[in-house]
This record gives structure tokens, C-alpha cells and sequence, in this order.
């Protein structure tokens, strides 16, 4: 997300002709555009994108619990196993 905001920065920059960026060439405000295209494109061919989903939904799901735990008075030290 962090590549597509600074693509919209960058195209903006360009577009009204701020500074610098406006006397870059267009193809220059295109590459952020493709490097988040081709990030995006790994982070699903690789299972990023579910890891993390999975991970956030697992962290949600442990917090309720402990949570629930806690209202419910079930929660006593345990001692770890050996």
C-alpha cells in the first residue's frame, strides 16, 4: 500500500505540475504503478496475502478467547509443561 500511495503522490505531483516531478518523463511516474502491480501479483502467487489474513484472523481470534477467559473467571496460572 505503501508503494500505491506514493504512485498517487507522484502522479498528482505530475499532474498539477508541483515541483520537480513535473518536469520528469511520464514513464518514471509509471514505474511505482508497475512495481506495485508486480508486488501485488507476488504477494498472491506466493500466499502472502492469505499467510497474513490468517495470521490477523488467528491474533482476533486468540484475543477473544483469552477475553472471554478473563469475564468467564477462567483464568489460573497453568504450570508449563515439561
Amino acid at each position: 500500500m505503501y508503494l500505491l500511495g506514493l504512485s498517487l503522490i507522484l502522479l498528482a505531483l505530475k499532474y498539477f505540475a508541483i515541483g520537480p516531478v513535473a518536469q520528469w518523463p511520464w514513464w518514471w511516474i509509471a514505474v511505482p504503478f508497475g512495481l506495485t502491480a508486480a508486488w501485488w501479483s507476488w504477494a498472491d502467487w506466493s500466499g502472502y496475502t492469505k499467510r497474513k489474513t490468517i495470521e490477523k484472523e488467528n491474533a482476533k481470534k486468540n484475543a477473544r478467547i483469552a477475553r472471554d477467559r478473563a469475564r468467564l473467571g477462567l483464568t489460573s496460572p497453568r504450570k508449563p509443561k515439561k
